[in-house]
């Protein structure tokens, strides 16, 4: 379909048809109505080097499609200014597109000096005087109004320029977009994906166009030698039937299709929504229809396409699989078993098509198999046993260097995500584009580049991220270097720690200064804010949603206050509460379904205070004051269906609640705690008390204790799989024991990226970091010297861990782990 083909060649196009200049409200005025496609120049020096020295654009220059618009745009080659212009083409004529190019008037602005074969006449078209060069051959037509200049390679063109008056309003959709634009760009393209069938070079189809992608898309441009990278916004109205406004109303989710897709693929496209109903809605809304929703997609959140030898896969991803394996049960005509997974024949072709056009088209849905949570259906059951084996072999497409090389520049969650090599793009082009096109882009080797394309909607929004690049050559892996390192107006008084940016997707760094003062750090180093707190924030920032729109905050205690702050640093009312006489211990935040229905837990000595999302008091929580002190944080865990909340109190007992407060399990034996968390371990709740003894507690109240003879300064943590101990300089993991330097070593930490556990440990007295995996086997070019390890991550999406560290002068240190 074409709404499709247009996000997946996009890229390409893009990267083609870029070829001059602009910037400034009276210039967009100028121009005529209904453009195909506007170019704002803000650095025209800048934007030509872009051009002629990245690598993609010269290996498509001679494309059918490109050489027609870019041979009439050479007139301009003689142009020079500082100031923005506004190119804008116009299809004149089937398969014909000339250009106006409009900018401030300078002395010497359009010197043509230079050109020996040339011929200059003045025109008249209603009383206006037209210049027209013709240049070794090729006419460029020059018209001054006011202080502007306009340049044009087509006299018709300058004809309705002159007709158009000058209180034509511009596109109000195109105007918004334009005034937004990026200052920081050499240049910004404005498209319109409607009607422009000949501009994008699609083929001609018999049946009408489908619903357009969206209205206007602002993309600001940027090149390299080896890449060219737009980011920008669509916008479709409410009232329009865009292809955009599918994902209305709905967040962007991780895309996992690439994880499913074998290495061997050839392009993949995801979509994802978190909510099917609103999807469904949307959906009756673009076909223009009132069918009923059904259920048996709720849990529905992406919708994938594998492209496998020219066939095409579709997975649907469920968070609960269910009623949709009954439903498939019941349509089952016969099965078979592939390397341990059932492979089932239907006698339904047409769900997932019904289900989810036009997300999915043209496609028999014949057979399925269920992997995990995803249930991934093919026209041919060798598809789906391709699928199957790579994916037994851990050999995805996720994997592949093209595909990282493209995360690396976009977001983590998507609504749409196209991701191509050059066999995916040949495909697409022999599919969807002219026969002369196509020829064309088959005749080119793009075996070294990858194509991508991604929107992530927000608030009605389209934002977008279109890429061809360069694939990166593996680097060398386990090398460990400094990010960035940067020294604070005084010491560091918390643990830096990571937090997600929504906008991004990225983490970013908080810490506070011994001043009090909060910082919120880039990915680069550079100081986004900072924040003057009364008191010293205790425990760990907790990020969440209050507001359930995607946008995170920053929810924390200080000794005497509870605060929330957004993501620019301000406070967010009503969460700035005090507490007289201070000593607070560190917030708990417990989301008991993930609705986002939050409950800050504030414990004050005996009391325990229980808010929700508008921060109010709980009511329906009994559990308010304790017999005494309450100890750390609170802990929420949850275990089949069941809510458990864990209070640890300074008499040695462990409380063990339900949500409204009473006790679930009531814990008999007195535990001398040990410094360290209480931990959901093999679901049992699991403690050390300061002798090293470990005891559990089971969900029917039963207790165990195994004593590991540990000193009352060991370290323990713990996820539902992994235990591990720091005991001295033993430093013990699933029980598999590791002797390190003598030294003085921090509690243990257990870090869960990308499905890969790492631990963490610093030797305090000597500045070191060591890190482990899973089966305490050292990550190679660890330790790392003069540094305490506090948080790992993925910073920037691009599946390399980036550490955030103190250093011996209590400054913060990034290091990226390749």
């Amino acid at each position: 379909m074409r709404s499709k083909a247009f996000f997946c060649l996009l890229p390409i196009f893009i990267a083609s048809c870029t070829k001059e200049v602009k910037t400034k409200d009276s210039l967009l005025e100028h121009l005529p109505p209904n453009p195909s496609l506007v170019l704002k120049i803000t650095n025209l020096t800048n934007f030509k080097s872009e051009l002629k020295n990245n690598s993609n654009l010269k290996s498509i220059e001679g494309f059918s499609n490109i050489k027609k618009v870019a041979d009439k745009i050479k007139g301009l080659e003689h142009l020079s200014t500082d100031k923005t212009c506004v190119l804008a083409l116009y299809e004149v004529g089937k398969d014909n597109h000339d250009y106006i190019l409009a900018t401030k008037n300078d002395s010497g602005i359009f010197n043509v000096d230079s050109v020996s074969n040339k011929t200059v006449e003045t025109l008249t078209y209603e009383e206006t005087k037209v210049s027209k060069y013709n240049l070794d051959g090729l006419e460029v037509y020059s018209l001054r109004k006011n202080d502007d200049i306009l340049l044009s390679s087509s006299m018709m063109l300058m004809e309705n320029l002159i007709r158009v008056s000058e209180n034509t309003p511009a596109d109000p959709t195109l105007k918004k977009l334009y005034q937004a634009s990026s200052l920081d760009k050499s240049a910004t393209i404005f498209i319109n994906p409607s009607g422009n069938t000949s501009l994008l070079a699609l083929k001609e189809q018999d049946k009408t166009m489908d619903n357009p992608f969206s209205s206007w898309i602002s993309l600001d441009f940027t090149a390299n030698s080896d890449e060219v990278n737009l980011s920008g916004v669509a916008m479709a109205p409410d009232s329009t039937k865009n292809f955009i406004n599918l994902f209305k109303g709905t967040s962007p989710l991780a895309n996992k299709t690439p994880s499913y897709a074998p290495l061997t693929a050839q392009a993949i496209l995801s979509y994802t929504f978190d909510d099917y109903q609103v999807f469904a809605n949307n959906q009756n809304t673009y076909l223009d229809r009132a069918k009923k929703t059904d259920s048996l997609f709720n849990t529905i959140e992406e919708v994938g396409i594998i492209y496998l030898n020219k066939e095409k896969v579709v997975l649907l991803k469920s968070y609960g699989t269910e009623s949709l394996y009954d439903y498939l049960e019941s349509k089952k005509t016969a099965s078979q078993d592939y390397q341990g997974s059932e492979i089932i024949e239907l006698e339904d072709s047409n769900i997932v098509e019904e289900g989810f056009t036009p997300l999915v088209k043209d496609f028999e849905s014949n057979f399925c198999t269920i992997l995990e949570n995803s249930f991934i259906f093919s026209e041919q059951k060798e598809a789906l046993q391709t699928i199957i084996s790579n994916h037994k072999s851990a050999s995805s497409f996720d994997g592949d260097q093209g595909f990282k090389t493209a995360k690396a520049s976009l977001a983590s969650e998507s609504s749409m995500l196209f991701v191509s090599n050059a066999t995916g793009i040949d495909f697409f082009a022999e599919q969807e584009l002219s026969t002369e096109v196509f020829e064309d882009v088959k005749d080119k080797d793009f075996k070294e580049q990858v194509f991508a394309s991604q929107m992530v909607m927000d608030n009605g929004f389209g934002h977008f991220n279109l890429l061809v690049s360069k694939i990166e050559k593996n680097q060398e892996r386990n090398t460990v270097s400094p990010l960035f390192t940067l020294e604070l107006n005084t010491d560091l008084a918390t643990d830096p720690q990571f937090v997600k940016n929504h906008r991004t997707k990225q983490q970013e760094i908080v810490v506070q200064d011994q001043n009090n003062v909060l910082y919120l750090i880039s990915t680069d180093g550079k100081v986004l804010w900072t924040k003057q707190l009364d008191g010293r924030i205790q425990g760990e920032i907790q990020q969440v949603d209050i507001y359930k729109n995607g946008k995170l905050q920053l929810a924390f205690t200080t000794n005497d206050q509870f605060l929330i702050l957004d993501r620019n640093g301000d406070e967010v009312p009503p969460f700035t509460i005090d507490f007289e006489g201070g000593n607070l211990n560190p917030l708990a935040v417990f989301d008991y379904d993930g609705s986002r229905n939050y409950r800050f837990v504030v414990t004050q000595g005996q009391k325990v205070y229980m808010y929700n999302n508008q921060g109010k008091i709980v009511r329906g929580f009994t559990f308010t004051d304790a017999p005494s002190n309450i100890l750390d944080a609170p802990k929420h865990f949850r275990v089949g269906n069941k809510d458990y909340l864990v209070f640890k109190q300074d008499n040695s007992t462990l409380r063990i609640l339900h949500r409204v407060g009473s006790d679930r399990i009531k814990v008999p034996e007195k535990i001398d705690f040990s410094s360290n968390e209480v931990f959901l371990y093999k679901n049992k709740f699991s403690v050390t008390n300061k002798t090293g003894v470990l005891h559990q507690i089971d969900t029917n109240g039963k207790l165990t204790a195994t004593n590991f003879n540990l000193n009352p300064d060991h370290g323990f943590y713990a996820t539902s799989n992994t235990l591990v101990f720091m005991d001295d300089n033993i430093l013990s993991i699933k029980g598999k024991k590791v002797e390190l330097e003598l030294g003085v070593y921090s509690k243990p930490k257990i870090f869960y990226i990308y499905d890969k556990i790492y631990v963490g440990v610093t030797d305090i007295q000597n500045h070191q970091i060591y890190l482990y995996d899973s089966q305490a086997k050292p990550i190679p070019n660890f330790p790392v010297f003069g540094s305490s390890l506090i948080d790992l991550t993925d910073m920037d999406n691009d599946r390399r861990l980036e550490l955030v560290a103190k250093d011996q002068e209590n400054s913060l240190i990034v290091y990226k782990i390749n």
